[in-house]
């Protein structure tokens, strides 16, 4: 049975590339579900919606989730709506980053 706190330390563990961050403190992913104790949803963005990394990090974060144990379905849904803006970011990450 998959717990969504599993997801996201998952997704805590994944770094955006170019931004050298995780995905969670960055304020990528907007909606995180478990159903069924097993299919996992998940919905996030990207910093802009020409990212170069609009196919990379979807498919990392289906990756790394599709290693937990008893792990079903899933899906990873990319939105623009509502765009993603640094007032996303941990109050700790835009400290680092001076905004």
């Amino acid at each position: 049975m998959v717990k969504e706190e599993e997801v996201w330390k998952v997704l805590r563990g994944i770094v955006d590339p170019e931004i050298g961050a995780n995905l969670v403190d960055l304020g990528l992913i907007y909606e995180v579900r478990v159903d069924n104790g097993k299919d996992i949803y998940v919905k996030m963005t990207l910093t802009i919606p020409g990212c170069p990394l609009m196919n990379v990090l979807p498919a990392m974060v289906e990756e790394k989730l599709s290693q937990l144990e008893g792990v079903g379905k899933i899906t990873v849904q990319l939105t623009f709506d509502p765009p993603w803006t640094p007032d996303r970011m941990s109050k700790e990450l835009r400290e680092l980053y001076g905004w």
